[in-house]
């Protein structure tokens, strides 16, 4: 049997002798009885403003009432309440610990990120040894995007705790994201196998997959049926992290599957007219997109001209390629897609892109042959391999396992045209968030 768990101690010695009126407040709280609750926390704070368990209360009652209401300023109510009653004389410890850290989350949901890391950074210098809390921090650093911040905040957890899951699985991450590929595995495989909560997340079966098969090693797929097992995955293929459920799934679709029929015959019969638009705005010498603006979002591998990204137009792209994208303006299916791209890829000979997987299973994804050398350009969704056709469009999910390789002797020039998955409502694509 485990201990059981210690009650927080919340009631400091003046806490004690209004213990009474405390929980007649709390019970009202408990109930759910909120606008109540809160009145009533009001009044003990009125009586007695020094009473760092009342405050508390009135922070909970705020917070609870936040949520009901899907109150933005009822919340950062209660976020400065929390602060508030972390900083009474005389605060348990084991209070000031909840304030702080409910804050902190609270915070972070408010997207108030930066507020979150100062608050946890509070509490990591008053509990130093809460090795718990700084993890906490390393994540809130992530949140920001500093991801070196994160690096030094789990450096410091393992070199106390070098079995922690929680920072190893953090710290592989981190390594990860700076192509540090095979120092990154003994870290993610031995946070996942700790079992520990907080290692359980769909990213790390995802990343570590991906950093074994870029080392060759096949017990990636190991990694990816427990992902798939633990209901991270749709299935050992499709690893897609942002997904809408019971979407028909298959690698590979034809024009008829798809319905969109009339996009593949416009994109067929005028692929020579996007085929000369796209050459004419390749630089000739390098084989290379030229960015004709600054603000041209050239996403990805060099190589990628861009026309519309999440539902938008990119920039000024399409004075580049005006014929181009007047015969994409009346299929909203494409350039509607918030969770896709319209764009040109060029790839030189020698490239290969390893196994991966798109983040959605929201799309499919057209490819139209414009340049395609006699051999050696081929591309792989899960155990099939196909080849591209100049003229003619391939449709691929690229939420399943794809792979390309480029081993012709000169470019490869292809149109990509993503869709919506055409079991999505009207209601879905308008309400799905950008990717």
């Amino acid at each position: 049997m485990s201990a059981k768990k210690k009650k927080p101690k919340l009631l400091n010695k003046f806490d004690k002798t209004i213990k009474g009126e405390i929980d007649v407040a709390e019970k009202l709280r408990k109930k759910g009885k909120l606008e109540e609750a809160l009145r009533a926390f009001e009044a003990l704070v009125q009586q007695h403003p020094q009473s760092p368990r009342a405050r508390y209360g009135k922070a909970q009652a705020e917070d609870a009432l936040a949520d009901k209401l899907r109150s933005n300023d009822m919340l950062q109510r209660s976020i400065n309440t929390y602060r508030e009653a972390s900083e009474l004389p005389d605060v348990t410890s084991d209070l000031l610990r909840a304030a702080l850290k409910r804050r902190a989350e609270r915070q972070q949901f408010l997207g108030r990120m930066r507020g979150s890391l100062a608050t946890l950074e509070k509490l990591v210098q008053i509990f130093p040894e809460d090795i718990g809390l700084k993890n906490e921090l390393g994540v809130a650093h992530l949140l920001l995007g500093d991801n070196k911040g994160a690096k030094k905040v789990y450096d410091e957890v393992l070199a106390v705790a070098p079995s922690n899951g929680f920072a190893k699985v953090h710290y592989g991450f981190i390594l990860k994201s700076d192509n540090k590929i095979a120092e990154s595995i003994p870290y993610l495989k031995e946070g996942l196998e700790s079992g520990e909560p907080g290692t359980d997340d769909g990213r790390f079966y995802f990343h570590l997959g991906d950093a074994l098969q870029r080392i060759g090693d096949s017990s990636a797929y190991q990694w990816y049926e427990l992902g798939h097992k633990r209901g991270h995955f749709a299935s050992v293929w499709q690893r897609s992290l942002y997904n809408v459920d019971g979407l028909k799934a298959q690698p590979w679709w034809t024009p008829k599957e798809t319905g969109y029929t009339d996009l593949v015959k416009t994109l067929e019969r005028n692929w020579k007219t996007i085929r000369d638009e796209a050459l004419a705005v390749m630089d000739q010498n390098t084989g290379l997109f030229i960015p004709e603006e600054e603000n041209l979002r050239e996403k990805g591998e060099w190589g990628q001209y861009t026309l519309w990204q999440q539902g938008k137009k990119a920039g000024t792209a399409c004075q580049g390629v005006p014929k181009t994208c007047s015969l994409l303006e009346k299929y909203s299916e494409a350039t509607g897609c918030k969770r896709g791209q319209i764009k040109f890829s060029v790839m030189h000979p020698g490239t290969h892109v390893w196994p991966h997987t798109g983040p959605t299973n929201c799309r499919l994804r057209m490819h139209l042959g414009l340049v395609v050398p006699k051999q050696g350009c081929r591309i792989r969704c899960t155990d099939q391999t196909r080849e591209w056709e100049e003229g003619k469009v391939l449709i691929f999910d690229d939420s399943f396992e794809h792979e390309v390789w480029q081993d012709a002797e000169r470019y490869r020039l292809i149109f990509i045209v993503d869709v919506w998955h055409p079991e999505l409502t009207a209601y879905q694509r308008q309400t799905l968030s950008p990717i």
